[in-house]
């Protein structure tokens, strides 16, 4: 896709957003079912069902999927596509590029072991990786748009108001 397809593609979109700001508003919903047997939780995907449970660090097995691989494999999905409708919107040529995303965690806080011990993810790291011939200044403006743009990061950047609460089936 070139810059001026994804803009045909996305006139519409913006001009009804503009006209209607109520209609850009919409609710993204994940469901999960949580397992009767062992400590893991399934999740729709809207592909596939994915069975997380516990890291081999707090005492799972690494047959299912964690939910801290889950979130900075969201992170990267998110950053990977912004940057790619990023750069298509600004005519930057990318052949070949990956995106990678570590953070660190200290299980302490997750299992009570430390109170002091943050539970979640003390650092994030997200990195590209691009082959393509566009100069700096462009290579700047590029990640700079993709941080501004992509849904993941800008929540993980800017917590959104959460709560939690809990009924009776």
């Amino acid at each position: 896709m070139d810059a001026d397809a994804l803009r045909e593609l996305q006139a519409p979109l913006k001009a009804r957003y503009k006209e209607d700001p109520d209609a850009a508003v919409i609710t993204l919903k994940a469901r999960g079912e949580i397992g009767q047997e062992g400590l893991a939780c399934r999740v729709e995907t809207g592909r596939a069902l994915v069975e997380a449970g516990l890291h081999p660090a707090t005492g799972g097995t690494g047959l299912q999927a964690c939910s801290g691989d889950m979130l900075l494999e969201a992170l990267a999905a998110c950053a990977g596509v912004t940057l790619s409708a990023v750069a298509t919107a600004l005519g930057i040529e990318i052949r070949q590029g990956t995106v990678e995303t570590e953070g660190d965690l200290d299980f302490r806080g997750t299992l009570g072991v430390a109170k002091d011990a943050p539970v979640g993810f003390k650092a994030i790291r997200l990195r590209f990786t691009l082959d393509t011939d566009a100069d700096d200044e462009k290579l700047a403006t590029l990640l700079k748009l993709t941080e501004r743009y992509c849904v993941v990061l800008q929540t993980l950047k800017n917590p959104a108001a959460t709560e939690a609460s809990i009924a009776r089936a």
